[in-house]
Parts: structure tokens; C-alpha cells; sequence
């Protein structure tokens, strides 16, 4: 080992991006292991952001830095889609609000960055979910506090969320950041009443941050709170219902004075003017884009239908655009998950084995079907 190398990394876990190893030949290979739309942008719009290239981008010349025209139409958005929602709180945001990162997983860095370095405390997660919390965390030599989740519907266990937050308070790390997403990935449930509440209830100086990846397929939003509620941030992301993912942009919302300190933490030019342009362009044609979600939904209800029907098979209810499963009476459930995971991707279908169990992202139709077929081939396999 290099002697100038911190030694608890060497031990870190990275995060996997996509499955190892060669894809198969001479099949049809559907990538549902990401959560990405499985549409991509419409072509004319992808031929006015090709002439924008062509007309608009400088390439010798260094992107926007204040990325004033992006967050003006995020807070339009933000207030727009709020307000849109049956019995939603109308919501008032500013550009001033809304910080914009190269990927959620800029932002989530940068929140702690300006939260927890320095050894001035820890976060809390409740497993399973979002891996990037726990892995950046631990980049930065943070500590990280972990609790469970009910096995039959994946709620935070509370009490120990409480306790967790009463034992650190009393030593030199305490908790500082508890970061939750609604809904939940990777099982696909959104905050309870119980949870929100529990949320609300917790002191001004622990920040909340809430990841809302997969608002638009969920339709439930907290964003109308946040004037109340200067320790709650709000995270979302263009690369799932905005179909931008290839261009990595994601924002959060939140009080004045902490968009402004992710401001401060953030590098520099840290998103491309193609990339600007691109996520300007979703949010001018969103209706366009998200016109597509009510068939995504239909899809994900019929793939859940379908895939309970198969034998072996323990499926739970989803408010966002996958599904969660598990397998049933398995010696070695974990052992049993990959195996699976592998004979679907000898056919052709990618998955996800995360949290205890299968994340299977909800495709078009026909990528739908397939995944019915191989996976009652894999699991007859078994």
C-alpha cells in the first residue's frame, strides 16, 4: 500500500455504476438496472440542441458559472409542478434557492462539505437505500449512522432513528445530516405520515435533505414546505423523467443562506454549456418529455401484475419508476439474487441486485416483455 494513501479507503466499497464483465451477443439488451427513462430526447429536439452546438457553444470558451437562466426555470418548474398537484402547498421559490450540481451526487458531496467536514459531526442513513450518501460520506472521512427499516414495508425504524440521534448528541460527532428519499430507492415507497412528521419534529440544527430523484413519477412533493422549514433541502435530478442522464445535471432547493454556501463548495464551471443548454431545453419542452410518464406508470402496474404471477417471486407496491423484489424461500437469498441477476443478463436483461434484493427499472413495452420472459426462463432455472 502507498504510505501517503488514507488506509480506510482502501477498504471503501466503490460505487457500481452498471454490472461488470461483457454484455452477450447476438441478443437484444435492455438496461433496466439504472432507472433511466427508456426514451430518449425527441429527435427535433435533439436536432435544435445540435444546432445549438453548432451556433451557440464556444468551445474555447469556459461555461456560465452562475447559471442564472438554468435556476430561473428550475424555481418556474419548482412552482409550477407544486402547485399542479391535487391539495399540494403552493410553493414560492426563488432562483436565489437553487443550486445546480453535475449530478445529484455533486450536490449530495457538497452538502457535506458544508455540513459535516471537518469532524464536525455525522450523517444518518436508514438501509436500504441510495448507496452515494454512505460511499461520498465515508470519501470525506465522515462517520456514518446507520439504522433499519421494517421488513414487510420498508418504513424507517423511528425509534431507533431517535435513539441514534440522542446517543450521538451526547458525544464529540453528532448528527448532522439525515438524508432521506421520497420515495425510496431502492424499494420504491414513499415517506409516510409518520415519517414526514418525524422529519418536521427534528431540531433546527440537524439539516434534513430529502432526494425527490423520482418526483415526477411519484407526484408527491415537499418543496411547498421549505419556507417553514430552513433546515430541509430538497434534491432532484434531470437524468430520470427529463431524459438527460447522459448529461448529468442534477439541483437542489433550499434556504437562501445554504444555496449559497453550496455555491461557495461547489468547483467552478462545474457544468458544460452543451449541458446547460441541454437541461434549458428539457424544461422549455417538459411537457413534451413528460408526456410520457402516464404510460411509464401503466407499464410499471402491468409489469408488477405480471411479474407477481410468477412463482418464487416477492414483489412490493411502487410509487416511483421500478420495482423492488425479492426471492422467495431461497437458502441463500443473497447467493440466489446474483445468480438470477446473472442468468437474466446472459439473456439480456440488466437488473439491479441492491439492498437485499432486485431493482428492476420499468422500461418501454416491449423491454417490459422481455423482462417477463427471462425472468420466468431464470427463475425456472433455479
Amino acid at each position: 500500500m502507498l504510505e501517503f494513501l488514507r488506509p480506510d479507503l482502501v477498504q471503501l466499497v466503490a460505487y457500481q455504476a452498471h454490472p461488470g464483465g461483457e454484455l452477450p451477443a447476438g441478443v437484444t439488451v435492455d438496461h433496466l438496472d439504472t432507472n433511466e427513462c427508456p426514451y430518449q430526447l425527441p429527435e427535433s429536439l435533439k436536432e435544435k440542441l445540435a444546432l445549438t452546438y453548432q451556433s451557440a457553444i464556444e468551445t474555447n470558451r469556459y461555461p456560465g458559472g452562475d447559471h442564472t437562466l438554468l435556476k430561473q426555470a428550475i424555481a418556474q418548474y419548482a412552482n409550477e409542478s407544486c402547485s399542479a398537484i391535487a391539495n399540494g402547498t403552493a410553493a414560492v421559490i426563488a432562483p436565489e434557492q437553487v443550486s445546480v450540481g453535475n449530478g445529484s451526487d455533486e450536490l449530495i458531496r457538497s452538502i457535506l462539505i458544508a455540513t459535516c467536514l471537518g469532524n464536525r459531526g455525522r450523517i444518518l442513513v436508514a438501509q436500504p437505500t441510495f448507496g452515494m450518501y454512505g460511499i461520498l460520506a465515508k470519501t470525506l472521512g465522515i462517520p456514518v449512522e446507520t439504522v433499519g427499516r421494517s421488513p414487510k414495508n420498508f418504513e424507517i425504524d423511528l425509534d431507533a432513528a431517535r435513539q441514534a440521534i440522542a446517543q450521538a448528541a451526547d458525544g464529540d460527532s453528532p448528527v448532522r445530516v439525515v438524508w432521506v428519499v421520497h420515495p425510496n430507492s431502492p424499494t420504491a415507497n414513499a415517506l409516510t405520515t409518520a415519517e414526514l412528521n418525524w422529519l418536521r419534529g427534528l431540531p433546527r440544527n440537524i439539516l434534513v435533505v430529502i432526494d425527490e430523484a423520482y418526483f415526477e413519477f411519484s407526484r408527491r412533493t415537499v418543496v411547498g414546505e421549505l419556507a417553514a422549514r430552513p433546515n430541509w433541502v430538497l434534491l432532484r435530478t434531470f437524468s430520470k423523467a427529463f431524459r438527460l442522464a447522459a448529461h448529468r445535471v442534477g439541483y437542489a432547493i433550499a434556504h437562501p443562506e445554504l444555496a449559497t454556501i453550496l455555491e461557495k463548495v461547489r468547483l467552478p464551471y462545474n457544468l458544460p454549456s452543451f449541458t446547460q443548454a441541454a437541461a434549458l431545453a428539457a424544461l422549455t419542452h417538459r411537457r413534451e418529455l413528460l408526456s410520457s410518464i402516464p404510460e411509464i406508470l401503466t407499464e410499471r402496474d402491468r409489469l408488477l401484475q405480471q411479474l407477481r404471477a410468477l412463482p418464487g417471486l416477492e414483489l412490493w407496491d411502487s410509487q416511483a419508476n421500478f420495482l423492488y423484489g425479492r426471492l422467495k424461500q431461497a437458502v441463500d437469498p443473497e447467493l440466489a439474487m446474483a445468480e438470477l441477476v446473472d442468468r437474466l443478463k446472459q439473456q439480456g436483461t440488466l437488473i439491479r441486485h441492491t439492498g437485499g434484493g432486485l431493482r428492476i427499472t420499468v422500461g418501454s413495452p416491449a423491454e417490459n416483455a422481455r423482462t417477463v420472459d427471462r425472468m420466468r426462463s431464470a427463475l425456472a432455472a433455479r
